[in-house]
């Protein structure tokens, strides 16, 4: 076999590698030596096969699988040798010519293959116990225990339908169907949906309209959507809502008690108030945590500049664009409305392909050093996680992973690079700093964590309208029940336009946050 380098620029490497003919025809001819004594043709007794005749029969089919083989074996092997790692999948080229192609399979040619690929860059990594970083931390008040336990209580609360006219703290169960110009618009429509009237979960006006009405009657109610409302398509219109109210439910009085706890299936209320502290205390820490990884990957970052592969950047980048224009499609938003141009956004989001990009191997290398390991139980861990998010596909998820090539490794890199930051964090400079709530909540909501694998998105310059809280107190109820922390990622905006979810982007959204937080973005 010869191998000959016809490219070496930058991270571009092509080389062309020639099997020859007499190696290929070596290797069939032991393949068919070794078959010989196996196969049965009519005629000839066992293992009398004449040589001429299998290669007659079985030469070419023998041939192209000998050649498959090549393919996949030696650039992988050559490249190996070379001392170099691909940074994606090879391109190979070779013959398209028919007649060409079978010289080679009639091992008349030799085989000649071009191998296009780019090569992972050599850097030499940098001290890591220079890096400095500030842990904020917050002190969690007896106050906001209580606050998060009486909006826990309040949703336990129970209701008992009344005759009379709707007040404010009564909840109405109510249908409604939404209109533009008196055309019902998609996702305006809702049956039985339930409304504490003074909660301001809807939009401004809509709650105060229903005051006064009682069960059986059919309102109109008028309103104009916020001109930050998170569908463009319905920010700053006027809207009329055909409301029958169904339900007049006056609420009982709250009470934070052993029995309140016994409801949710606790022993104590003070059981209760250590469950919602431990929640509390889950969610700032995944802040906590955004934060200090923001500061040591923008260490790193500073750190190094060699360049990236641009094939990783240019998969990375559509993957970034993917997402971009996926969200700005949902909400119905331009570039223009972000105040910037699709030219920009692109050369911005480019660079932070490369960002990412060349921080992901940086991590890696890190990795590598420290020999940090993935677990097959975390793993199992990450693929079961997955497996939840798509009930009823239980199996075309697993079936997913466990046969697409790459899948596996998309589900090791994040826990690998969670990992690393652990590592790193163990021997770096850490300084605790107490902070405010606001402070350690800061800026989190228009930017996203830039970490190698999630970074801020440069487009996004707008404030997004408010969104709806995330978690009611009847998912805090239900987690306190079930003595799980609400452990979740810090809410984090994506780039050109702000994901609304099915209710907050057509339904009359809820603005004021309730109960301790459970559903939010990765960090």
């Amino acid at each position: 076999m010869q191998v000959t380098e016809t490219l070496a620029e930058g991270l571009k490497r092509e080389i062309k590698i020639t099997v020859p003919a007499d190696d290929l025809k070596a290797r069939m001819n032991e393949r068919l030596a070794e078959a010989k004594d196996k196969v049965r043709i009519n005629g000839f007794r066992p293992g009398k096969v004449p040589m001429s005749h299998m290669k007659k029969l079985y030469g070419k089919s023998v041939m192209a699988e000998i050649v498959n083989e090549t393919l996949q074996e030696k650039p992988q092997a050559v490249i190996a040798e070379r001392g170099e790692r691909a940074a994606g999948q090879p391109k190979i080229d070779m013959t398209e010519d028919e007649a060409e192609a079978n010289k080679v399979l009639n091992g008349e040619q030799d085989f000649e293959f071009t191998v296009s690929y780019e090569v992972l860059p050599k850097f030499d990594l940098q001290p890591t116990d220079g890096l400095k970083v500030e842990r904020p931390v917050v002190e969690i008040s007896d106050e906001e225990v209580e606050e998060q336990v009486k909006a826990v209580a309040e949703n336990a609360r129970e209701y008992e339908t009344k005759k009379g006219k709707a007040a404010n703290g009564d909840r109405v169960t109510i249908d409604y169907v939404g209109k533009l110009d008196g055309e019902a618009f998609d996702g305006g429509t809702d049956t039985d949906s339930q409304l504490v009237l003074g909660s301001n979960r809807f939009i401004p006006g809509f709650e105060e309209q229903l005051v006064g009405t009682k069960a059986g009657d059919e309102k109109q109610v008028k309103v104009t959507f916020p001109e930050e409302y998170p569908a463009a398509h319905l920010a700053g219109k006027e809207a009329v809502f055909d409301v029958t109210v169904k339900e007049v439910a006056s609420a009982g009085e709250i009470e934070i008690n052993d029995a309140l706890a016994e409801k949710l299936g606790l022993e104590s209320a003070d059981r209760l108030r250590e469950i919602v502290r431990e929640q509390i205390v889950g969610q700032y820490n995944q802040f906590t945590r955004q934060k200090v990884k923001r500061q040591i990957l923008d260490q790193l970052d500073a750190q190094y500049s060699f360049e990236a592969p641009q094939s990783l950047v240019d998969a990375e980048f559509e993957n970034i664009w993917r997402q971009v224009q996926a969200d700005l499609q949902r909400s119905g938003k331009t570039f223009e409305d972000e105040d910037t141009t699709e030219e920009d956004a692109r050369a911005d989001y480019r660079k932070l392909a490369e960002r990412r990009v060349r921080l992901g191997l940086v991590l890696s290398e890190i990795g590598e050093k420290a020999e940090v390991q993935v677990s097959d139980e975390e793993m199992q861990r990450a693929l079961y996680d997955q497996m939840r998010q798509y009930p009823g596909q239980e199996q075309e998820i697993l079936k997913f992973f466990r046969e697409t090539p790459g899948a596996q490794a998309s589900l090791r890199a994040p826990i690998f690079e969670e990992k690393v930051v652990d590592h790193l964090l163990e021997n770096i400079d850490v300084k605790d700093v107490t902070v405010s709530k606001e402070e350690l909540m800061a800026d989190d909501e228009d930017e996203l964590s830039s970490e190698a694998s999630e970074d801020k998105k440069p487009a996004a310059k707008k404030k997004a309208a408010p969104k709806k809280a995330a978690a009611k107190a009847d998912e805090a109820a239900e987690d306190a029940a079930e003595e799980k922390p609400a452990a979740k990622k810090a809410p984090a905006k994506k780039a050109a336009a702000k994901k609304a979810d099915a209710e907050g982007e057509e339904k009359p959204a809820p603005k004021k946050k309730a109960a301790p937080k459970k559903k939010a973005d990765e960090a």
